[in-house]
């Protein structure tokens, strides 16, 4: 089986280093992969040594010719099926390009955005079939009139193995320049509005009432960032809010914090959430999109309503009281993510959907 892969990502985020898990999975069955990806995109090198390359302008969702450069990847390298990974115009012209070719076709939808009924009757015609990394998007997808039996839900994975050690805490002090005594918040997004950074702002500035200690690592990067250190100036949280920027080393030090703060208003499943389960970190998410999914409440973390500033600084208050439950939590989500989100099974669950669209047995590669 060949399958051509498509990701418009330039840079190597969650939805990017599923693809890569994928690729590297798939390869290990013996199944040929190719990569089709922007020019320069960080998970090039990432997949190479599984599959081969080909980087191509992908200018979004307005770039009509990456209909005919994908086309002619397609009609040089004769893949059985494609495998549209991302938006940013890979699924629309992606799936374009995969009719005149008249190739079979997949799209993993990764995320909870919403969608009139009309664009979705139009556009899932283009696709053999819709992967959904979590039970909340088809259940979303079915209600656009998406066909059930067109829709299938694969989580994404993670690998634990960067996250199983212990993190040395003097070194995560002298990293970001906390105090000793240092009670470590983290959020792990891109700095973008639908993460909910702004209500973790404003939770911090009533946490440090009780624990002047407290410090928040915001880890990521996005247009945001000046609107952020702004509203984090005008409510005087500069010397407890800290912007770390995008971290390739972040498996080195996720597991030093002592909570997790995702106050998103729309996820897919939260990529950052499995890693930091895998690192025994407990986590304070809402209940927006697939997050439920990601977090059992009062298992593996708490969760709070989206927007509830609030219920988030509550729950966030909760846990500083209680170490011993933030233990406990952390080490029943790393048990949780050895189980159910490995690696393995999301690329078994990606093959059977090809081997179901191609007619093929389960025998078959």
């Amino acid at each position: 089986m060949k399958v051509l892969h498509v990701e418009s990502g330039r840079h190597f985020y969650g939805g990017a280093r599923q693809v890569a898990y994928i690729i590297e999975g798939l390869s290990r069955l013996g199944i040929s992969n190719m990569l089709a990806c922007p020019v320069d995109a960080e998970i090039a090198r990432e997949v190479s040594e599984y599959a081969p390359v080909c980087e191509m302008p992908m200018k979004g969702d307005a770039d009509i010719g990456l209909v005919s450069r994908l086309a002619g990847v397609i009609r040089s390298w004769r893949p059985d099926i494609i495998h549209l990974h991302s938006r940013r115009g890979a699924d629309i012209w992606g799936g374009v390009a995969a009719k005149l070719t008249h190739t079979p076709c997949v799209l993993s939808r990764r995320v909870d955005n919403p969608e009139s009924r009309l664009l979705a009757s139009l556009k899932y015609r283009l696709y053999d079939h819709v992967i959904t990394i979590s039970e909340e998007i088809r259940r979303i997808l079915i209600a656009k009139g998406v066909p059930e039996q067109k829709v299938t839900c694969v989580r994404s994975a993670v690998d634990p193995s960067p996250y199983l050690h212990k993190v040395d805490r003097t070194e995560m002090r002298q990293e970001f320049h906390l105090p000793e005594d240092a009670i470590i918040i983290g959020i792990v997004a891109q700095l973008i509005p639908r993460k909910g950074h702004h209500y973790l702002i404003e939770a911090s500035r009533e946490l440090v009432k009780t624990w002047p200690q407290i410090r928040v690592i915001c880890f990521g990067q996005g247009p945001l960032l000046p609107q952020l250190e702004a509203a984090v100036r005008q409510k005087n949280l500069a010397g407890i809010i800290h912007f770390a920027g995008f971290r390739a080393d972040l498996p080195r030090w996720l597991g030093g914090l002592d909570i997790l703060a995702h106050p998103a208003d729309m996820e897919g499943l939260g990529i950052s959430l499995l890693q930091a389960a895998a690192a025994e970190v407990p986590i304070v998410a809402t209940r927006a999109g697939g997050l439920p999914e990601a977090v059992q409440d009062g298992v593996t973390g708490l969760l709070v309503d989206p927007g509830d500033t609030t219920a988030l600084t509550d729950a966030l208050k909760h846990l500083i009281e209680n170490p011993a439950l933030r233990r406990s939590l952390g080490e029943a989500g790393r048990n949780r993510i050895m189980l159910d989100f490995s690696v393995d099974t999301m690329t078994m669950g990606n093959l059977a959907v090809y081997r179901k669209i191609l007619g093929h047995s389960d025998s078959k590669s």
